[in-house]
């Protein structure tokens, strides 16, 4: 079971720039974020994944690299990097790092190479084109940001292709000189302690776009995330790779393997986005049909499944119908709206601040099949800044008291990375760590407990999971068997309260774990079961578990 820890892990997301400054600069940094992981330990989470903290001229948060060797001088040193693996490790923590290899920045010294002559070692490491793409204008990642996939470049005489902003080449990930570096990337940061790689960007990693047939490889291209599995688990075998890859789900075993040999765990993007539909309709139907869709997956594989990330409430994925009822319920106003398909804001103010809906959120996303994911702030229920442009209005600093600049740094406001949050019903005056540490009801107490209880409960990250009937159609009822053990969970997605009765004859009586309010009762399954509005609970079936 070493070798599969991610599947009951609980994983942290956070951005080193503005989680804690040690040093009074304004942008966050290792030796702060190494002096706050007993925040990150005290919560339960078993693993931190770090945003790219990688030299960079930062035009995209990071995710635009000139050097993947290396850390940004204004997050600190790799001797600072090493102190804070360290640290994370004698917590039990283990440490993901960001593996962008789809694309560099343009200043990045290999494109530079490569755009000085035709003749360079590095032209083949970018994807070129003579001549204009006719195509240049399709598959465009981000609309009404960037109008293109393809740009010209003067030194280099030539188009050059970029799946994402014009500053970012795409790597030809086809060459095996690029796939070799990839290779030795993965293993220096390997050697240095982290235990896996969140990779950026797969599907596009390796659809070899803009290649001419005879460029592309005599073989099936996710046959390539087997490859970089192989060399992960030759370097480290409790290493792991977690993909963001928004597929269908026709596409799993692409993307898993059909006997799990690819990624090890992959966002689950489309129960995502229905989590959100069933909530905005305060239905479960959505969750119940996106389950019943999703095919099973090998016994190493693993979802990954979350609330809120660094980027957009992505909703691409629903029609656009049901991306108006989400539109309507969590982002009604064009400036919390981006690229046509989301959402810019963080879950609480999404949920307009309501405890009972974040707390509900929290334990639904906790109990759906997958391993939990964390970003940072929302523990404590931070807001957004929707002042600040695209996706940087759920990436605010850090609020950890009530003191100047919410307890992130000791600058002045003017120098700081983003500005705090500091007006409105999220102001970091009110919602900040200090004020809810071991504060009973607290949204931060509650999900402490949560994730004890979800660490607690194997069976949810290895068991086999069945969703019972329970003839409310508000209501998700999931149960759980692994090894003799059962749970079952019920969450009322409805503003209003129910009793449901569950279509089973097997479970024995109900002993319970964590629910919305006080009540510790044991159940007899065959009699009604009551539920709050917006309420949950969790159960286990039969008793202890062996």
């Amino acid at each position: 079971m070493l070798d599969l820890w991610y599947k009951n892990a609980v994983i942290y997301c956070l951005d080193v720039e503005t989680f804690m400054d040690s040093n009074g600069d304004g942008v966050g940094d290792f030796r702060g974020l190494a002096d706050r992981l007993d925040h990150i330990e005290a919560l339960g989470c078993t693993a931190v994944w770090l945003l790219p903290f990688y030299p960079s001229p930062n035009r995209d948060n990071g995710y635009d690299i000139t050097d993947f060797y290396g850390v940004d001088p204004r997050l600190g040193t790799l001797g600072d990097f090493v102190a804070f693996t360290h640290a994370a490790h004698d917590r039990g923590l283990r440490v993901i790092v960001d593996l962008v290899a789809n694309h560099t920045s343009i200043d990045h010294p290999w494109f530079q190479a490569a755009r000085s002559s035709p003749d360079s070692p590095y032209r083949d490491w970018y994807v070129w084109s003579e001549k204009e793409p006719p195509n240049r204008h399709e598959g465009v990642v981000f609309p009404g940001v960037q109008d293109a996939t393809w740009s010209y470049d003067e030194a280099a005489g030539a188009w050059y292709m970029h799946r994402f902003y014009q500053h970012q080449a795409d790597l030809n990930v086809a060459n095996p000189a690029v796939r070799a570096e990839i290779e030795r990337i993965m293993g220096f940061w390997l050697q240095l302690g982290v235990s896996g790689f969140r990779v950026d960007a797969v599907p596009f990693l390796i659809e070899h776009r803009g290649l001419e047939e005879h460029e592309k490889p005599d073989e099936d291209p996710h046959r390539y995330l087997t490859a970089m599995r192989d060399f992960l688990s030759w370097r480290r075998a409790e290493a792991v790779l977690l993909a963001e890859a928004n597929i269908e789900m026709d596409e799993v075993e692409d993307y898993f393997g059909p006997d799990g040999e690819r990624m090890h765990l992959i966002f689950n993007f489309m129960l995502n986005q229905n989590l959100y539909l069933a909530l905005a309709r305060g239905d479960a139907e959505p969750i119940r049909r996106t389950m019943a869709g999703t095919p099973a997956i090998p016994a190493k594989s693993q979802w990954a499944s979350f609330l809120r990330n660094h980027d957009e409430l992505d909703l691409g994925r629903l029609t656009d119908a049901e991306r108006g009822e989400c539109f309507a319920a969590f982002g009604p106003e064009p400036t919390m709206q981006i690229y046509e398909r989301g959402i810019r804001r963080r879950l609480a103010p999404m949920l307009e601040g309501d405890d009972r809906r974040l707390k509900l959120a929290w334990s639904l996303m906790f109990a759906l099949p997958g391993t939990p994911t964390l970003w940072y702030g929302e523990e404590i229920g931070m807001g957004d800044d929707l002042s600040l442009e695209e996706r940087n209005a759920v990436r605010t600093p850090m609020q950890w008291a009530d003191e100047p600049n919410a307890g992130f740094s000791a600058a002045a406001p003017e120098r700081l990375v983003r500005p705090v949050v500091d007006e409105g019903r999220f102001t970091y005056r009110a919602v900040n760590v200090a004020a809810q540490r071991d504060m009973p009801g607290s949204l931060m107490d509650d999900i402490q407990r949560l994730v004890r209880v979800r660490r607690a409960c194997p069976e949810v990250g290895w068991g086999r999971c069945t969703v019972v009937e329970t003839g409310d159609t508000a209501v998700l009822a999931l149960r759980y068997d692994w090894e003799g053990a059962t749970l079952v969970i019920l969450h009322n997605l409805a503003d209003r309260r129910t009793e449901v009765t569950l279509d089973t004859d097997d479970l024995g009586t109900l002993r319970p774990l964590f629910c919305d309010e006080g009540d510790r009762e044991m159940r007899d399954p065959k009699k009604p079961l009551a539920l709050n509005p917006y309420g949950f609970r969790w159960f286990r079936a039969g008793g202890e578990r062996r």
